[in-house]
Parts: C-alpha cells; sequence; structure tokens
C-alpha cells in the first residue's frame, strides 16, 4: 500500500492498495451492488447507481454524509492489473460540495468588533 496524497486544497485523498486478487474479482466487489454493500453501504451513497462507470477499470459513486451538513464527494474506484497477477486499486475521494468552499474560506477571527443589539 502507498501512503495517501492529499491536494493542495484538502478537497481530495487518493489511496492505492496492491491486491491479491486478479482484477476480475476486485471488479465485481466494487461494482455489484450485493458485494458493495458488505463494505459501503446503500446508505452512504445518494444514489445506489453508479455516477460513472468504465467496464473493468473505473466506476465512481456519489456519497452523502448522515450526519450536519450533510456534504456530498464522489469516491472513484480505478483497478489495473500488477506485475504480481493481482490487482492496483486506486481509491480517489474527492469533496464535491460547493457549500464546502464557502465553509474553508471563512476565517475564525474576523476582527469585527461586537456589538450589542437593544432589547
Amino acid at each position: 500500500m502507498n501512503d495517501g496524497k492529499t491536494d493542495d486544497q484538502g478537497k481530495s485523498i487518493e489511496l492505492e492498495y496492491d491486491i491479491d486478487a486478479p482484477p476480475h474479482k476486485v471488479w465485481r466487489a466494487i461494482s455489484i451492488p450485493a458485494f458493495r454493500e458488505n463494505w459501503l453501504p446503500k446508505e452512504a451513497l445518494v444514489d445506489s447507481e453508479a455516477a460513472s462507470l468504465t467496464p473493468g477499470q473505473e466506476v465512481c459513486y456519489r456519497m452523502r454524509e448522515s450526519d450536519p451538513p450533510f456534504l456530498e464527494s464522489a469516491v472513484t474506484f480505478r483497478i489495473v492489473p500488477n506485475a504480481a497477477g493481482g490487482t492496483s486499486l486506486r481509491i480517489i475521494h474527492e469533496l464535491t460540495d460547493m457549500r464546502f468552499d464557502r465553509m474553508s474560506n471563512a476565517a475564525a477571527n474576523n476582527d469585527n468588533v461586537p456589538l450589542m443589539l437593544a432589547a
């Protein structure tokens, strides 16, 4: 396994794993709902269908957090055969919700003087 990589703005995480199973078995585990639900439950997904699909190579699902503010993200699984006869699996989890941009740009201290309101 390689260490995860994050982009400059902290919106995505990339992980890469070498798996002993052949690519067709890994593909079944990530693309067939009955198998996928063992490790990625449908409750975590916006839609149980894939957002994009390249058969045998890549599948992308849209996800939504179960707690407020219910941010949405996309998780992409890419598989390629590796030299050992197994599979290299790359997982890319990217925050796609536009509300994240507004939250991350807000200053913790905006240096405004507190005002008291009359009752």
